[in-house]
């Protein structure tokens, strides 16, 4: 999801509870606070020696030992958020991510996959990151084949 789509779905329902949930139903514990908001940028080269860059919104969520029992309203959420883009440059147009972890959230940087509202809450499905070869999701675009690249690895894929 976009970082602008994931703020106007914010906007719409300022008063809502935010509750990140994963696809099996947990969700992150009441308390939490967003402890860090950041505008990345990736540069990376992959085996098929291509060079990849896009940028991301990643916010960090974090819960103390003594949470209390509140979850974040969204405006809340979006009185940091607009705070932070006032202090650095954030990609409206960026992918926004989640960076969390717990007893129930392997840590890690999840993809939004959804968010849905009711009248007190806005509810976000995080999804877990997942890898790929982009060399091969290249060659499957443009053959519309499933062969891969890299099994066995062959000289226009692998940087080896």
């Amino acid at each position: 999801m976009k970082t602008n789509e994931f703020i106007s779905t914010l906007r719409a329902a300022p008063s809502n509870q935010l509750i990140f949930a994963d696809l099996d139903g947990h969700a992150v514990h009441s308390g939490y606070h967003l402890t860090e908001l950041k505008a990345a940028s990736f540069e990376t080269v992959d085996c098929g020696g291509q060079v990849n860059r896009w940028p991301e919104t990643i916010v960090q969520l974090w819960v103390p030992l003594r949470a209390d029992n509140e979850y974040m309203t969204a405006a809340k959420f979006l009185k940091i958020f607009d705070k932070v883009r006032g202090l650095i440059p954030v990609d409206l147009d960026a992918e926004i991510r989640v960076e969390y972890g717990d007893d129930n959230f392997f840590p890690s940087t999840y993809h939004v996959r959804s968010m849905t509202d009711d009248q007190t809450t806005t509810r976000v499905l995080l999804e877990p990151p997942h890898t790929t070869c982009k060399a091969r999701d290249r060659r499957v675009e443009t053959l519309s084949t499933t062969d891969s690249c890299c099994a066995p690895p062959t000289e226009e894929c692998c940087l080896t």
